[in-house]
């Protein structure tokens, strides 16, 4: 059976992305991601009052990165919130936002070895063995070990969208959060999934294919897709050229919402979103046109759909669109109250 999670973009306070996590929990959710960036609330921080506040719901970064957090520093944070959860926490990671670590100053630098060193040293860290003279093409590690006790290992998501990374992201993590919406680049991604986890010798369930869309849901289909655009502008900035290509939007207006972006010029990035990028970058619409997409998507492979930021123009009314008229539609479950 398909699972469902949502993502959280921690920009409101506390309550508030607390609140919806509660929603989610009472819900027909499986998974909450919280995104990691420095111009948001803290991922640690969030993450850690929805556990308090939750009962069920397992949870996650959705995702960190090995740029602007060392993997030992993740490995840590990741443990204390296992330990608080009581085994309900995932680990998610991936290269990063390009936009946001522009912004940092700070490149991208060989992020295969950086994500496959990373997960090496997350992993061993959080199994508790610990890391002894480690040598790897970003990180040197001699010796590092947690001071305190830490239970079960912690299942790692890798967060990919080029061939390459989905397949390293396969090849070497429990969960591969494909960072795509629309149906054709998720089938492409679990392609390259596949090859992956042959490279490996492990079977292809052992490895939580999730679709982590943008998503947004409202009976006003207009509603919507305005909700949806500011999302897409970020998702189109830090898009490959290949990716562009492939839904034939061209490099050089990537490169100039990309560029408005970082300049904080909001506005013009969101006025040079075009209706087939959302089309091509979230699923967006009414509940049946949602339905439909979701549908597609399953069919391609995909074992978890997220609904990614902005869930809809109005999140608590999306989160319960979601509970009582979407994923009931692929459970067999009694469809809960909103709540």
């Amino acid at each position: 059976m398909v699972r469902f999670g949502l993502e959280f973009v921690p920009r409101e306070l506390f309550w508030k992305t607390t609140y919806y996590a509660i929603q989610a929990d009472k819900g027909l959710f499986d998974n909450i991601w919280i995104t990691d960036h420095f111009t948001n609330r803290n991922v640690y921080v969030t993450l850690t009052m929805i556990l308090v506040y939750t009962d069920r719901i397992t949870v996650g970064t959705g995702v960190t990165n090995p740029y602007l957090s060392h993997p030992l520093v993740t490995a840590g944070a990741i443990c204390s919130l296992n330990e608080i959860g009581h085994g309900r926490v995932v680990c998610g990671i991936g290269v990063g936002d390009r936009t946001t670590l522009e912004q940092a100053g700070i490149p991208m630098q060989k992020p295969l070895a950086a994500i496959r060193e990373s997960v090496y040293i997350i992993r061993e860290m959080t199994s508790g063995r610990g890391i002894k003279n480690f040598a790897g093409r970003v990180y040197k590690v001699p010796g590092a070990k947690l001071s305190f006790k830490v239970g079960k290992p912690v299942p790692i998501y890798i967060g990919a969208q080029g061939p390459k990374m989905l397949e390293l992201a396969a090849e070497i993590g429990d969960g591969v959060l494909i960072n795509a919406s629309h149906p054709k680049d998720i089938e492409t991604a679990v392609k390259h999934i596949k090859d992956g986890v042959s490279k490996a010798n492990k079977p292809l369930e052992s490895v939580d294919i999730t679709a982590y869309t943008s998503f947004s849901v409202d009976e006003n289909p207009k509603k919507a897709l305005k909700a949806a655009v500011p999302v897409v502008a970020f998702i189109v900035a830090g898009c490959p050229d290949p990716v562009l290509e492939k839904h034939d939007i061209k490099p050089e207006l990537g490169a100039k919402i990309r560029e408005s972006l970082v300049k904080g010029n909001l506005g013009e990035a969101f006025s040079q979103v075009t209706p087939e990028m959302v089309d091509s970058f979230a699923v967006a619409g009414t509940p049946n046109e949602c339905i439909e997409k979701i549908a597609t998507i399953i069919k391609t492979g995909a074992t978890q759909i997220v609904a990614g930021s902005p869930i809809g123009p109005n999140i608590r009314r999306s989160i319960n669109i979601l509970t009582t008229q979407i994923i009931p539609h692929f459970k067999e479950v009694e469809k809960p109250q909103a709540l």
